[in-house]
C-alpha cells in the first residue's frame, strides 16, 4: 500500500519541555506540525493523520508504523526540484523507538545524479534523541578503528546519535531521503519530529574527543573493573594473588605436560602426537595421557599499542615528554594494502602503549619475567593448558626452573618475494602462489627458523601454516566458490599458478576445440586464455566440466600448498605436528589437502558452537584430529567499542557463552582443542595493526581480569576431565 502527501494540519497542544535543537539546525520538516513543504509517501507502513504522542520525556512526536513486509519505507522528498545542502554537511532527524527494543533502520539519501548515500541506525530503546547522519562518507575507519563510540551519547545537553555513512552524494541536488526497515517479523513503531539539516562537523568532531582517559579506558562509561586511580591498581593485584595461589592448588591430576591422568592410557613417544581410540581422536603427552588443548591465543604484553598521531585529541591524559611513562611511546607503520586496512586513516606514525603503562604503574618497572610468571599462573589457575598462536615467546621457554612450563604453539610466518593471487577476500593479502619457485624457498626459510630453537622441546604441541588465508570469497555465487580459480586465469601466465592451470587444460582438451566444446565457449584460439582479464564461464549443469576442471585445479593448488610446508616441517622438525591451516574462509578442495598433508585440521570458528561453522559429517569422513583455532564472545559494555565477531548482549552472558560453545566441542569427538581468541582486550581507539578494538579478552587494558567471566570459563574448563577422563 502507498500512501501520499499529508494534507490536513495537526493542532497540538504540548504540554510538556521542549526539545531545545542543535544550534545551527534547520527544520525543512515538522511530522509534529506538518506543512506543504515535503512530499512524504510510505511504502508499506502507516502514518496516521492525528495520532502525536507525547513521551515519557515530555516530547510530542508522531507515529511511524512499519508493517512486517520485504521493506516497508518512509519517503521525504521535495514538493519542487532538489534540496540543495552544499551549505550544510549532515542531515537530522528527531527519532525515537516506540518499542521496548533496539530498532536497526536503514537511511538512504539519493541525489538527482544517482548517487547514493546509505547509513544502518542501530536505534536504542529508550529516550528520543536527534539523528546525525553525514552527508560524505564517514565510518569509524577513518577515525583509525573498526568500530566508534557508543550512540546515542550526549552533546552539549542533547542527546545525539551520529550515524556512519558510505557512498557517494551531490549535496547540491538531494532528491529524496528514504528511512526503513528490512523484513520485521511483526510491525515494529518508532516515533519522529522535526527533518532537517545542520552543520555537523563540530558534533562529528566532539564524538571522538577525549575517549580514552590516561588509563586508557573509555570516559564515557562505567562498569565494575574500571580504574580511577593507581592505588587501586596495585590494591587489585594483590588481591588476585591469594586467589590464584587457592585455585591453582584445586586442578585435576595431570602429567606435567598437561595430561589428564584420569582417563584413557596411551603409548608415551617422547613428543606431543593424535591418536584416535573408539571414534575419538586425542593429543597425546609425551608421557602419554589424553590432552585436550584449552588454549589462549595473543598472550603478549606487547601488542596493545594504538597510535595517538594525529589524534592526539581523542586521549585526555596522554604523558607530557619527560614523564616516567612517556617510555611507552614508540612509532609504526601499518599503512599496507591489504583489505584488513582498507579506508582506514591514522595507522602510521606515534603509539602509545596502554597496557604497559598501567604494569608500570602497578608493579614499578616493566620485568617482562614477572610478567611471563604471573600469566602462566593466570592461565593455569583459569583451566588453560596451551599457550596458542601469536604469543609471547618468553611463556615458551622459560629462562629459570622456577617458572610454570606450558605446552604451546607457533605460527610459521611464511613470507618472500613469491606471487600472489587475488580471490576477492584478500582480508590479509593474496593467496601464496604454491607453484612459484619462491614460494618453496620462503617456506624452507621460515620453517628453519621457526624449528630453530625448538626442534626438540617436548613442550612444543606443532605449527599453524599461515593464518586465514583467501582460499575463496565468502557466499555461494560460483564466482566466490570457485574464487581461486577465477582468479588465477585473470593474471598473466608469468604467474607459475596460472601456467600450472593452462598445462593442466591443454594437458586435458589438447586445443582450443576440445576446450570450446567441454565449457560450452567460442574460444578462436588456446592463445587469447593466456591473455590477463581472461573470464571463464559460469559452471552450468550443461557443461559440468567447467566446475570439474575448476575443482582439479583448486585440488591440485592446495596439495602443493600444503605439502611443501609438511615437507619442510618433515625435514626441519619431524618431532612436531603440522597443525593445520587456521581456515575462515575455505573450500573443500582446501580442507582436503589439508587432511591429507597435515596431523590436524584447524578453523576459527565464530559461532554459537562449533557445529554452526562447519560441517562436521564431512570432516569426519577425512578421518582427521580437528582443532578450534580461534572462537571469542565479546560485548560492548567493558570500554572497547567492538563486541567482536560474535557478540553477545553484555559482559554477563560471555561466561555461558563460552561454557556452551566448550560443551559442544566436547561432544564432537573429532575436537582436540579449543584456542580463545584473545588474552586481553584490544585497545578502544584500535590496535596497530587493522584497527580492531574489541572486548574479547579474559583481561583489561589495565591488567585487571574480568572476574565473572574467568571464574565461568574456569568452571566450564573443569568440565574437560569428566569428559575426557571418562572415555576409554
Amino acid at each position: 500500500m502507498i500512501r501520499r502527501s499529508l494534507s490536513a494540519v495537526l493542532a497540538i497542544a504540548c504540554a510538556g519541555p521542549v526539545y531545545a535543537a542543535p544550534d545551527g539546525q534547520q527544520t525543512l520538516f515538522n511530522f509534529v506540525r506538518p506543512a506543504d513543504v515535503v512530499q512524504v509517501t510510505t511504502q508499506d507502513a502507516s502514518l496516521p493523520q492525528a495520532n502525536a504522542e507525547q513521551t515519557a520525556e515530555g516530547e510530542v512526536l508522531r507515529r511511524i508504523v512499519f508493517n512486517p513486509v520485504a521493506k516497508p519505507s518512509l519517503r521525504l522528498t521535495p514538493q519542487t526540484g532538489v534540496w540543495d545542502w552544499s551549505a550544510d554537511s549532515a542531515m537530522t532527524l528527531r527519532i525515537q523507538s516506540a518499542m521496548d527494543w533496539a530498532l536497526t533502520l536503514y537511511v538512504q539519501i539519493q541525489s538527482s545524479d544517482g548517487k547514493t548515500l546509505n547509513s544502518r541506525i542501530d536505534l536504542p530503546a529508550g529516550p528520543a534523541q536527534t539523528l546525525i547522519v553525514p552527508l560524505q562518507a564517514s565510518s569509524p575507519l577513518s577515525q583509525g578503528m573498526r568500530v566508534g563510540p557508543p550512540m546515542p551519547w550526549t552533546y552539549e545537553g542533547q542527546r545525539v546519535l551520529l550515524a556512519n555513512t558510505e557512498g557517494e552524494l551531490n549535496p547540491a541536488q538531494v532528491s529524496s531521503v528514504t528511512v526503513s526497515m528490512s523484513q520485521p517479523n511483526v510491525a515494529q513503531s518508532v516515533l519522529i519530529e522535526k527533518f532537517g539539516v545542520q552543520e555537523g562537523d563540530a558534533i562529528q568532531k566532539a564524538a571522538y574527543t577525549h575517549l580514552l582517559d590516561g588509563y586508557g579506558q573509555y570516559t564515557r562509561g562505567k562498569w565494575p573493573e574500571k580504574i580511577s586511580s593507581d592505588d587501586q591498581l596495585k590494591a587489585l593485584a594483590s588481591k588476585e594473588q591469594s586467589q590464584l595461589k587457592a585455585w591453582l592448588k584445586d586442578r585435576p591430576a595431570q602429567d606435567k605436560y598437561g595430561g589428564l591422568l584420569k582417563g584413557p592410557a596411551f603409548e608415551a613417544k617422547g613428543f606431543f602426537r593424535t591418536e584416535k581410540r573408539n571414534d575419538r581422536w586425542y593429543l597425546v603427552t609425551p608421557e602419554g595421557h589424553p590432552f585436550y588443548s584449552l588454549g589462549v591465543n595473543a598472550v603478549t604484553a606487547d601488542d596493545s599499542q594504538t597510535y595517538v598521531e594525529g589524534r592526539e585529541s581523542m586521549f585526555s591524559s596522554l604523558p607530557a615528554d619527560g614523564d616516567p611513562l612517556a617510555t611507552f611511546y614508540g612509532k609504526g607503520n601499518d599503512h599496507r594494502g591489504t583489505g584488513a586496512s582498507k579506508d582506514r586513516h591514522f595507522d602510521q606514525g606515534r603509539t602509545f602503549d596502554f597496557y604497559g603503562a598501567n604494569l608500570q604503574r602497578t608493579y614499578g618497572a616493566v620485568d617482562p619475567q614477572r610478567w611471563a610468571e604471573h600469566t602462566l599462573q593466570r592461565l593455569q589457575a583459569w583451566g588453560f593448558n596451551t599457550i596458542g598462536n601469536w604469543s609471547e615467546p618468553a611463556l615458551a621457554t622459560p629462562e629459570n626452573s622456577a617458572q610454570s612450563h606450558v605446552p604451546y604453539t607457533l605460527p610459521l610466518s611464511i613470507v618472500g618475494d613469491y606471487v600472489s593471487i587475488s580471490t576477492g577476500h584478500d582480508w590479509w593479502g593474496g593467496m601464496p602462489d604454491p607453484f612459484d619457485p619462491r614460494f618453496a624457498m620462503a617456506t624452507e626459510r621460515a620453517v628453519a627458523i621457526a624449528a630453530r630453537d625448538h626442534r626438540d622441546d617436548p613442550y612444543l604441541i606443532g605449527y599453524f601454516a599461515d593464518n586465514e588465508l583467501a582460499w575463496a570469497a565468502p557466499g555461494d555465487d560460483p564466482h566466490d566458490r570457485y574464487a581461486l580459480a577465477y582468479g588465477t586465469l585473470k593474471l598473466t601466465t608469468d604467474v607459475p599458478a596460472k601456467r600450472a592451470f593452462l598445462k593442466q587444460l591443454r594437458d586435458k582438451y589438447r586445443n582450443q576445440e576440445g576446450l570450446s566444446k567441454a565449457w560450452g565457449i567460442d574460444l578462436p584460439a588456446w592463445e587469447l586464455m593466456e591473455d590477463p582479464g581472461f573470464e571463464p564461464p559460469l559452471p552450468s549443469p550443461e557443461h559440468p566440466e567447467i566446475e570439474n576442471d575448476f575443482k582439479y585445479f583448486q585440488r591440485v593448488f592446495a596439495e602443493t600448498y600444503f605439502k611443501t610446508i609438511s615437507d619442510a616441517l618433515k625435514w626441519h622438525a619431524p618431532n612436531h605436528l603440522l597443525l593445520g591451516g587456521r581456515f575462515s574462509v575455505s573450500s573443500p578442495e582446501a580442507i582436503e589437502a589439508c587432511a591429507k598433508y597435515c596431523d590436524v585440521l584447524s578453523f576459527n570458528l565464530y559461532t554459537l558452537k562449533p557445529q554452526d561453522g562447519v560441517d562436521f559429517a564431512r570432516l569426519r569422513v577425512l578421518d582427521k584430529p580437528v582443532l578450534v583455532s580461534e572462537f571469542h564472545f565479546g560485548s560492548r559494555d567493558r570500554g572497547p567499542f567492538w563486541g567482536g565477531v560474535m557478540e553477545v548482549a553484555r559482559e554477563e552472558d560471555r561466561g555461558p557463552a563460552y561454557a556452551n560453545f566448550l560443551k559442544s566441542a566436547l561432544a564432537e569427538p573429532s575436537i582436540v582443542g579449543v584456542h580463545w581468541f584473545q588474552y586481553l582486550d584490544q585497545p578502544a581507539t584500535g590496535r596497530m595493526l587493522d584497527g580492531e578494538n574489541g572486548h574479547l579478552g579474559l583481561v583489561g587494558i589495565t591488567d585487571i581480569p574480568y572476574q565473572g567471566f574467568v571464574e565461568a570459563v574456569r568452571k566450564a574448563n573443569g568440565q574437560v576431565v569428566d569428559v575426557i577422563g571418562k572415555a576409554q
